[in-house]
C-alpha cells in the first residue's frame, strides 16, 4: 500500500508548526494516497523517524516521501535523505521514492501576488517591492529567485522589484531594505516568500519597527494556505512515484 510522507521544515515557533500541519491535513484531504502522514526535519514533533514508522504501522508498503518546501536547497538536497536514509536502514524491505520540493512554479508566483494585492488593492506603478527569501548557501536558491523575481515582473508590469534574503547569501534583507529607502520611495512593498509564519518572519515584523522613514512601508502576508499549493504538493507526489527515484544523498568534498 502506497504512504505519502510530507516532510515540513519545522519552526520554533508554535504557530508556524500548527500551520504547517493544518496545510497538510488539507492537502491529506484531497486523498492523493491511502495512507498520508506529516512530519518535520527539524525543531518540531513528530521527526522524520516517528513519521516513517507511522506509514508503516498503517501497512505502507512504500513510502513517497515529499520535501514540504520551497526551494530546492540544502535541506531538500541533503538532510533530508541523510536523515530518511538512516531511518530506512530499519526497514530494507520498505522502497522509499524521493520527490521534488515545490520548485519554481509560476502558479506559486500569483499566491504571491494575491499576498501583495491582499495589503493594497491597486499598486503604484512607482512603488518599491522587496521580495524576501529564506536564503541558502546553495547557488541554486539565488538562481531560482532570479527566476522567480522575473515571473513576477512579467505578470505585475512593475519596475522596482528587489531581492533581499534572510540568511545564508547576500544581498541581507536588513542591507537591501536600508538602500532602498535611501531613494525615499513614496511606497515600499515588503514581499516574504515564506510558507508560514515563525522566526523568520517575526524578524522581518522587528526590523520593520525600528525602522524610522517617511515612506509607507507594507509588510504583505506570508504565502499560507492556498490550494494552488496542495495541488503542486499532488503533482509532487505523482511524479515521484512514476519516477521511482530512490533516496540520493551528494557527499560534498
Amino acid at each position: 500500500m502506497k504512504a505519502i510522507l510530507y516532510i515540513c521544515h519545522g519552526s520554533r515557533v508554535k504557530k508556524g508548526q500548527q500551520a504547517a500541519l493544518a496545510f497538510i491535513e488539507k492537502t491529506m484531504e484531497t486523498k492523493a494516497a491511502p495512507i498520508q502522514e506529516a512530519c518535520f526535519l527539524e525543531l518540531a514533533e513528530p521527526s522524520i523517524a516517528d513519521g516513517v514508522a507511522r506509514c508503516i504501522a498503517r501497512g505502507a508498503t512504500e513510502i513517497i516521501a515529499i520535501p514540504f518546501l520551497l526551494l530546492r536547497a540544502g535541506h531538500a538536497n541533503v538532510d533530508i535523505p541523510t536523515e530518511l536514509q538512516e531511518v530506512m536502514m530499519n526497514y530494507p524491505d520498505i522502497p522509499v521514492y524521493y520527490g521534488d520540493p515545490i520548485g519554481v512554479d509560476e502558479r506559486m508566483v500569483d499566491v504571491l501576488i494575491e499576498r501583495l494585492h491582499e495589503t493594497t488593492e491597486v499598486i503604484p506603478k512607482d512603488a518599491s517591492i522587496l521580495l524576501i527569501g529564506r536564503g541558502s548557501s546553495d547557488p541554486a536558491t539565488k538562481e531560482d529567485f532570479a527566476k522567480i523575481k522575473r515571473i513576477f515582473q512579467e505578470k505585475t508590469k512593475l519596475q522596482n522589484v528587489h531581492v533581499g534574503y534572510l540568511a545564508a547569501c547576500e544581498p541581507f534583507y536588513e542591507n537591501e531594505l536600508e538602500r532602498l529607502l535611501e531613494h525615499q520611495p513614496k511606497n515600499l512593498y515588503i514581499l516574504p516568500y515564506l510558507l508560514f509564519t515563525g522566526i523568520l518572519m517575526k524578524s522581518i515584523e522587528r526590523t520593520l519597527k525600528k525602522t524610522k522613514t517617511t515612506t509607507a512601508i507594507h509588510l504583505c502576508p506570508e504565502l499560507g494556505y492556498d490550494p494552488v499549493i496542495h495541488a503542486i504538493l499532488n503533482e509532487r507526489a505523482d511524479e515521484a512515484t512514476e519516477r521511482k527515484r530512490g533516496l540520493y544523498v551528494p557527499h560534498h568534498a
